[in-house]
């Protein structure tokens, strides 16, 4: 296999990495503001306990991962670049604050779920 070959080889490899992740990303996206949404419009069916369940289970997973995606590692094999957004395909500013603003969003959600639970009849 020549240079440029396995060159565009990692290349390949780089762009489905990042692209689950985007992917990925999306669906807890979705699941967030699923939960906010709930919490305003009092929706509490089974959409609302999958997103809680799914953002606690990626919190988990962030955790053990030293709040790193674990698909960052994976990508780092196949760049040397290493902005904010590397890994994934969000501008800078988002890839670099996205933990903090969907934290709030969540969070924000959540205690909208559990006021419109406990004063609901």
């Amino acid at each position: 296999m020549t240079e440029s070959q396995e060159n565009y080889k990692q290349y390949v490899y780089y762009c489905q990495v990042t692209l689950l992740g985007r992917v990925l990303s999306e669906l807890m996206a979705s699941a967030v503001f699923y939960v906010f949404y709930a919490g305003i419009t009092k929706t509490f069916g089974l959409m609302l306990w999958l997103s809680i369940g799914l953002v606690m289970l990626e919190t988990v997973v962030l955790l053990i991962n030293k709040w790193r995606c674990s698909l960052t590692p994976i990508a780092m094999k196949y760049t040397s670049d290493r902005q904010e957004n590397f890994d994934i395909y969000l501008p800078e500013w988002l890839a670099k604050h996205n933990k903090m603003i969907f934290s709030i969003i969540f969070t924000s959600g959540l205690i909208l779920v559990v006021r419109n639970l406990l004063i609901s009849p």
